[in-house]
């Protein structure tokens, strides 16, 4: 007769478990977005409509998504060559190099903004030398760009270093032996297996720098129509009591942050499919 002994969990049961899960995602989420869209709903819709289609607004949204999209970009590039290095060759200082990658994650925002902006001011070391050959980085767009590839880097590398590490070294020495060169074994073999990780850095690192303000901040310059981040409008929107026209902004933002998540959960899941497969 064979006795059947029931495991007992290191946690509490299903019950216990979800229901604090449940309570924890209550206080710490879900309560404070609704209470934003509760505050926006009192503009109504046309008054909703009118604030985030203001020129100022909508020059800061563009600028906002599109520093965040090239900076994102950006990262998929040097970040897939940084993952690449790390993963594929042995070298003095690696160790420290793969701790410097998560160096944007510990660092406080405010800090790395003070810096990025001392080092390319125009009496900076890398600003003094860029402005040399005409060009401008603080208090530019392409400071903020500057600025928010600093900050999401780290994403993409950290997305891609697994799959790279997990990568089966006998399918590109089988493409070799077909008679592929290097590039066609990159682009026909590699390449499509990291792309569901590079295209879920991408959206984590999009989704991060869409909502930075602390490293942006004091390299953007924040001249209205030009480098006024849309962050930096909400505070202004806040400092002038303005907590509905704030809200409405923020909302936009929250929006476009779900359709990120919801971008990075639908590519992780076609990754997880795809190694099954």
């Amino acid at each position: 007769m064979k006795l059947l002994l029931k495991q007992k969990s290191v946690l509490p049961g299903f019950g216990p478990a979800l229901g604090f899960t449940l309570f924890y995602l209550t206080i710490i989420v879900l309560i404070p977005i609704s209470m934003l869209f509760l505050k926006t709903a009192t503009l109504g819709w046309s008054s909703f409509w009118e604030t985030v289609s203001s020129p100022r607004v909508i020059a800061s949204f563009g600028l906002s998504f599109g520093t965040s999209f090239t900076a994102a970009l950006i990262n998929v590039i040097f970040g897939l060559i940084v993952a690449w290095v790390l993963v594929r060759y042995r070298f003095p200082g690696k160790k420290i190099i793969d701790m410097l990658i998560d160096l944007p994650f510990a660092l406080p925002t405010a800090v790395a903004g003070i810096a990025l902006t001392t080092a390319f001011s125009e009496r900076g070391l890398l600003g003094s030398l860029l402005g040399s050959i005409g060009i401008k980085t603080a208090f530019t767009p392409l400071g903020i760009i500057i600025a928010l590839t600093f900050i999401g880097l780290p994403f993409v590398v950290r997305a891609v270093q697994p799959v790279l590490e997990d990568l089966d070294k006998e399918m590109e020495e089988a493409a070799v032996c077909l008679g592929a060169r290097r590039w066609q074994t990159f682009v026909h073999v590699i390449l499509p297996i990291l792309f569901p990780a590079l295209m879920s850095g991408f959206a984590m690192a999009f989704a991060r720098a869409l909502g930075e303000y602390g490293s942006v901040v004091f390299i953007a310059g924040n001249i209205p129509m030009k480098s006024e981040i849309t962050p930096l409008l909400i505070i202004t929107k806040l400092e002038q009591y303005d907590y509905a026209g704030a809200t409405a902004i923020a909302t936009v933002m929250l929006i476009a942050s779900f359709a990120c998540l919801f971008i990075i959960n639908r590519l992780q899941w076609w990754s997880h499919h795809r190694q099954e497969a």
